[in-house]
């Protein structure tokens, strides 16, 4: 598979063949090219590809072999060159792909998505690889000039090193890169397509790394777009036409690679937030295993030259940890090992579109505290869309108890209750009739069906909300959470134990914890956050009103239960 603006797939040497021949030459260079290569100077492809040879490129294993005719035709390289190149390589720098970045326009090399990373990118999401486990095989998918894995070569002495890249001559650079560094022996190139190509199974685990190219969406062929949807729908995932290439990368990996081989690619960050990224945050969601995610802000030249914000994103295929770490940093030197960030749970990912922001700077969190989502989700009360008819009154009498439900109503009831809500005789009633009627007793049934005759004519069936229902009479309440909260006052929020199990419309949020807590852990946690409770997190509005959404609430801090347990004692 490939995009309409790459080049048609040659044989190695047919596509090598002009490149000895010709070549892009840099304008404004007034020396001629043979003086500038006795400087040391590479000023056209055709000399890159020399030099690659003249470095060893031919012993690196490769589906496509260097023709005897382009070996014969070759530039002649001076020695010092050829020492000098060799060099830098063994010093861990990379003179081959400078050269082809400087010699191949940058127009061109955008429409290939073809960005270099830098060292530091490199050195750090190899060390997060080698902190993970020792991989039998490397796999750069779309390799460049081999960076990745020539730094893999080095941390991993035993593995074998794969290279995937379409670019003939990038692909010349990156085997004389890996046989200059000593690697040749068991490194492979390929000139192939990544999408497409046959890679045989490894008996240990494969790990995945680089950059994968970049290409917009509409410089895909409509045919590559139909490979992605299909191939997404036969993992039960939609995909969408507007993903740029790195998400048909990500897809790829997660059809081929089995349970246990792991990854580090980076990318434009663009895919955290817009509806076509939502692919690939499900992959990271569940088949990829994400483990992390470190955002690198423009400033730092994540992808030199560009003002484009880089994701880092580290994956265990099929693992599913209850969290992933999020990172943000505004310089290269702050990566490290990728091992920092904080956590943010799954389920909390997996209820957001827009992920960018877990990685922004907040409130420190002192040590033996995490955000108050990691402990419980926070979802906001029920709509009725018609709160004079399903909060019962006159219009309902004769409707039986049992769909008559206890209800905070007014976050008044939840700031005069004090730390525990235990007297709900003196809330409103909730009217909540089940979907199916079916299940109602036939006095109840005749009950029911007399009160929405009545509220048919009062227009409850008319408002948005009941025809967005699956059936109109039915306000769904969410089932009663044992901790309460206002949300929007001039006062910090109202923390309360729901001891009464009473229901809450929209004017509270419920907090419900994602593990079991027992009621003195409950009762610990509201003390804790009525004490400490204030209006910083929220978004004020004129006039002084504080609101505080579902998800500023889940970013309080506060004391993991052993913790709090501890301050109770």
């Amino acid at each position: 598979m490939s995009s309409d603006n790459e080049q048609t797939k040659l044989s190695f040497e047919d596509s090598i063949a002009p490149i000895m021949g010709a070549g892009h030459t840099p304008s404004g260079n007034k020396k001629s090219c043979s003086d500038q290569l006795d400087l040391g100077f590479i000023c056209q492809e055709k000399t890159l590809a020399a030099l690659s040879v003249a470095l060893g490129a031919a012993d690196v294993t490769s589906a496509t072999k260097i023709g005897a005719s382009v070996l014969e035709d070759r530039l002649k390289i001076p020695d010092q060159l050829i020492a000098m190149t060799l060099g830098e390589i063994k010093a861990g720098r990379d003179p081959l792909g400078e050269a082809f970045c400087r010699l191949r326009p940058a127009a061109q090399r955008r429409e290939d998505g073809a960005v270099y990373t830098p060292p530091t990118i490199v050195k750090s999401m190899l060390q997060w690889a080698e902190t993970a486990g020792q991989p039998e095989r490397v796999i750069d998918p779309g390799a460049g000039s081999g960076r990745f894995l020539l730094e893999a070569g080095r941390r991993f002495p035993n593995a074998r090193l794969v290279a995937i890249e379409r670019d003939p001559l990038a692909a010349l650079t990156a085997r004389a890169n890996l046989a200059a560094s000593g690697f040749a022996e068991r490194s492979e190139v390929r000139v192939e397509d990544f999408l497409t190509s046959n890679l045989e199974g490894a008996d240990g685990r494969t790990l995945f790394i680089g950059n994968p190219p970049y290409v917009r969406h509409h410089q895909i062929p409509a045919e590559c777009k139909a490979w992605l949807k299909n191939q997404a729908a036969s993992m039960g995932l939609r995909a969408s036409a507007l993903a740029g290439l790195h998400v048909y990368f990500f897809l790829a990996i997660a059809r081929r690679a089995k349970a246990g081989d792991y990854g580090a690619f980076i990318t434009a960050s663009e895919w955290m937030d817009v509806n076509y990224g939502q692919l690939l945050r499900d992959l990271f969601l569940d088949r990829l295993g994400g483990q992390s995610i470190y955002v690198i802000e423009p400033k730092a030249e994540p992808f030199p030259r560009t003002a484009t914000t880089g994701a880092i994103m580290s994956f265990t295929v099929s693992e599913k940890p209850t969290s992933a770490r999020f990172a943000r940093v505004a310089k290269l030197s702050a990566l490290g090992d990728l091992s920092g960030g904080h956590p943010v749970r799954r389920e909390r990912l997996a209820a957001e579109k827009r992920w960018s922001r877990f990685t922004r700077s907040r409130k420190e969190i002192p040590e033996g505290y995490v955000e108050l989502g990691e402990l419980c989700r926070v979802h906001r009360g029920q709509v009725t869309g018609a709160n004079r008819i399903w909060i019962a009154g006159e219009h309902s009498e004769g409707l039986p108890d049992s769909v008559l439900y206890p209800t905070v109503t007014r976050a008044k009831e939840l700031i005069t209750a004090g730390p525990v809500l235990t007297d709900i005789c003196s809330l409103r009633r909730v009217i909540d009739l089940p979907e199916d009627l079916s299940t109602l007793d036939k006095n109840d049934f005749k009950a029911v069906k007399i009160f929405l005759k009545r509220a048919g004519e009062m227009g409850a069936k008319d408002s948005y909300v009941a025809q967005h229902r699956c059936a109109w009479w039915s306000v769904r309440l969410r089932a009663p959470a044992p901790i309460l909260a206002t949300y929007m006052a001039r006062q910090a929020p109202s923390f309360v134990l729901n001891k009464g199990a009473a229901r809450h419309l929209n004017i509270a949020h419920g907090l419900y914890p994602r593990e079991d807590m027992d009621s003195a852990l409950l009762s610990h946690l509201v003390n804790y956050l009525r004490k400490s409770s204030s209006l910083e997190g929220g978004r004020v509005y004129a006039g002084g009103l504080t609101k505080f959404e579902p998800r500023e609430m889940e970013r309080i801090p506060v004391p993991l239960p052993a913790v709090l347990s501890e301050m109770n004692a």
